[in-house]
Parts: structure tokens; sequence; C-alpha cells
């Protein structure tokens, strides 16, 4: 069943840098998707020029078919119909699902014979929802992991097929390293498990009563209060070092100037900032931002 597998029609479902990481490693293993579907082209940056996402990069310089559907749910929202019939027609045999982004109908999770797995950053049923990396980073774990699961209706619910601890050498890690962490040992996990998977449909249902659930992060969740919680505010400056940073207000030269956090130093219960970016500004020391 293993060559069986190799030679299985893929359709993946997938959007970040995240959803990239996890393509290689499912192509390292021999797992080249025959379809990527992604979020469409937006609007990014100052000038807000209109650019693909990173999985729609990675299937083009591949040669993959790529789908960029706005709408999924039927018969509501105008172009899913479209999307389905494309989907349908590339008759593949699994879905595979790594932060896509969207929320996908029952009647697409269920469309190939060997329904639709979710490789998801958390050790579930920890941390459901849209932010596991950031809320474990912030939470009192002192380490995370991946989980495999087959998808079904309801949020990082479905049963588990597989799962591995990771633990960082240095904790709490940076959001974006401990995000391109957990891609690779998903990719690597995802590959291991799909021949058995595909030749048993086993998987082992979460224990619901153990969930925790985690919450859309906001440009509000990176504010820090300088006199309140060190190790809180440290927490947040390694947790939201890619998005939206860790930040706090300062009065200067009549001015109420934001300062974004890109680094600092947690010891002895005490938090020293080393690194900013003053609004407007690139990046300095804070020491040499205080003297000037």
């Amino acid at each position: 069943m293993a060559n069986d597998a190799q030679h299985l029609r893929i359709a993946f479902f997938g959007t970040p840098e995240f959803a990239t990481i996890i393509l290689d490693e499912l192509e390292a293993a021999g797992f080249l998707p025959a379809l990527v579907v992604t979020a469409p082209d937006k609007p990014k940056g100052r000038n807000l020029v209109v650019t693909p996402s990173p999985a729609k990069v990675w299937a083009t310089t591949h040669g993959v078919p790529v789908l960029t559907p706005e709408k999924l749910r039927l018969p509501a929202q105008a172009g899913a119909e479209e999307f389905v019939a494309e989907l349908k027609a590339s008759a593949c045999d699994l879905f595979i699902v790594a932060a896509y982004g969207k929320i996908i109908p029952k009647l697409v999770l269920d469309m190939p014979q060997h329904g639709t797995l979710n490789v998801h950053p958390s050790l579930l049923p920890k941390f459901r929802g849209p932010s596991p990396i950031e809320s474990a980073i912030l939470s009192n774990e002192d380490h995370t992991g991946v989980t495999i699961i087959a998808l079904d209706e309801a949020t990082d619910h479905g049963p588990i097929i597989a799962q591995k601890e990771y633990h960082a050498e240095d904790w709490p890690p940076k959001g974006s390293e401990l995000t391109q962490a957990l891609a690779h040992e998903g990719g690597k996990l995802l590959a291991t498990h799909i021949p058995h998977w595909v030749e048993t449909h086993e998987g082992v249902p979460q224990d619901h009563a153990h969930a925790t659930f985690t919450k859309k992060l906001t440009k509000e969740d990176g504010l820090i209060d300088l006199e309140g919680d060190a190790l809180l505010n440290y927490k947040k400056i390694r947790a939201l070092d890619e998005w939206p940073g860790a930040y706090f207000f300062i009065e200067r030269s009549g001015k109420h100037l934001r300062i974004r956090v890109t680094d600092a130093v947690y010891a002895n219960d005490t938090l020293t900032i080393t690194r900013i970016i003053p609004e407007g500004k690139k990046e300095m020391s804070y020491a040499d931002f205080l003297r000037g």
C-alpha cells in the first residue's frame, strides 16, 4: 500500500509560508500534489501591490495547477459552484489542509475517497483555532507539537492520526522560528503516516473535554505595558515577532510615538529591551534611542 500511496492524486489546501514548508516536505517524500487550492491574490505592503500567496508561488514554480476560490460554500455563495466542479474534475484521492485560512464545507471535505487530513501546529485537543503557535508561547507551556487529524465540520475536532511533541532548545521561542520548525515536523509526520491512513482510515477520537481554544489575533494584542508583568511582556515580544509585533507608546518631543520591540532579554524577573523600530524609522538599539 505504501507504493500505492505514492501514486495518490492529492489536492493541497494552504496559503502562507507554513503551507509551503509542508509542501516541500511532501515533495521530498514523493507526494507532489496534483492541485493546490489557496487564497486569492491580495494587495500587500505600503503600495498595496496585488501579490499571490506563498502557496500559489510554490505551485507555480513546481508546475502544479492552482485554484484560488473566493467562496467555497454551496449554494449561497457566488462562484462556489464553479470551484466545486473544478475540484471534482481533478479526481483527487486525498485532500490535505494546512493553514488554508477559510472554512471548508463538509461537501468538500468528504469529496475524496480518503477524506481530508489536516496538519495542526499544536498537541490537540490543546490550542484549537486560529493562533495555536502564539498561544502555546504565551501560555504556561514549556513545549508544543504537531498533530495530524482527519477533518470534520467542527474546528480542529476530528480524530487524531498522528502526533509528535516538539521541544525548542530556547523556550519561549520566537513565533516565526516555531512556525517554521512545526511546519517541517508536521510535513514529515504527515508524509510518514499517509500510507497507513490510506490503507486503514484509522484514527483516535480526541478527548473533547480537554479542548482549549485560541482566538484570532489583532493588532491590539501586541501592546505591552512596560510597568506590567515582565515575563508576559517577554512572551509577547517572542510570540508576536512576525505579526502583529509587540509594541508600546512613548511621549517624545510632544508626539505619541509607537515603538515596536524586535528583541529583548529576560533574566532574573527583569525584562531588558535591546532592539526597537521607532515609528517612521529604521531598527536601532533601544539604548541609542533613549540616549537620542
